[in-house]
């Protein structure tokens, strides 16, 4: 047992005058109590407490120094309090991270939601493509798509990110529209590096069907906005997430290919540094997060430029 324990049960036995009681408040046996102000005494050579039949009684060193003890008691109190109060409630500064197309689409317009929420909350938003060490780089929490390798990260699963294949009007009516899989073989596709990288989309069909087709094209790009980009300017077919084509889509800058495939989806993850006493400013922001990525979440992110009042 630790000195401020000890400290504790001294206060506690001479506030109830009872060994017992005192035993039974920390949950051990008058023995042991009594063995522990035993050996603060012989730690400071010097007899603190006077028992007899009736109770006990604080000699004069006793006194003095149970005032300091119940002083150094009170005040740890009131840090593990104050503590407490400040971990019930959403402040301070929450450092959040995403991908980049991610963080600039989905993760700032909820972010400021957020806050507009949460006013005591200030949100230092970093988006990086390349992989980021939480500790190291101080981020609360991030959010990743795809799967997540096995660690000592906590995580939280928040929906699915679903991509679509994509190409402008003008570019089908000058090179013909794909009717199966098969057909992307013959057609410029435009390449996303970071997921799509051996040139090779897997798909299924409409009979749900795994299916995966070698493809080529003059241009690849780790940055999605520059292969949406290069779609609507009507240089191929490009795979995209929902999030990020839905825009051009409603807008007939480009449209929907092969409508009854689908492309794998990515699982959206919520991942902070570690399960354990999770601050609440991280608890809160993805008890905010659930529920906003259901069917179709995409359709109520705002425009792009837009301010969502």
């Amino acid at each position: 047992m630790d000195r401020l324990d000890a400290m504790q049960m001294f206060v506690r036995v001479v506030e109830t005058g009872s060994f017992t009681r005192v035993a039974h408040e920390f949950t051990t046996t008058q023995p042991t109590v009594t063995k522990q102000i035993a050996a603060m005494e012989a730690r400071l050579k010097v007899r603190l407490l006077n028992r007899n039949t009736r109770g006990v009684s604080l000699t004069e060193p006793g006194t003095l120094y149970y005032e300091k003890c119940k002083a150094i008691v009170n005040d740890v109190a009131d840090a593990e309090s104050v503590v407490k109060v400040r971990q019930s409630q959403v402040h301070g500064q929450l450092r959040v991270g995403s991908s980049v197309a991610f963080g600039r689409r989905v993760v700032v317009p909820l972010a400021l939601e957020f806050m507009q929420q949460n006013p005591q909350v200030q949100i230092d938003l970093s988006f990086e493509d390349r992989y980021t060490d939480l500790v190291a780089s101080g981020i609360d929490v991030a959010l990743r798509l795809g799967k997540l390798a096995d660690s000592s990260l906590g995580a939280r699963t928040l929906g699915v990110n679903p991509w679509v294949l994509v190409a402008s009007p003008t570019y089908l009516k000058k090179h013909g529209t794909p009717r199966r899989p098969s057909d992307l073989k013959e057609h410029a596709t435009l390449i996303y590096s970071s997921v799509q990288g051996n040139d090779l989309w897997r798909l299924r069909n409409a009979s749900g069907e795994a299916v995966s087709v070698p493809v080529t094209g003059r241009l690849r790009s780790n940055n999605l906005s520059a292969l949406l980009a290069a779609a609507r300017s009507h240089m191929g077919i490009a795979a995209l997430p929902w999030y990020v084509a839905h825009e051009s889509l409603k807008a007939a800058r480009v449209v929907e290919v092969l409508k009854t495939c689908r492309l794998p989806e990515q699982e959206i993850h919520a991942v902070y540094p570690s399960p354990r006493l999770v601050p609440q400013k991280v608890q809160a922001f993805i008890a905010f997060l659930q529920g906003r990525f259901g069917k179709e979440w995409w359709e109520q992110l705002p425009r792009e430029g837009s301010s969502k009042k």
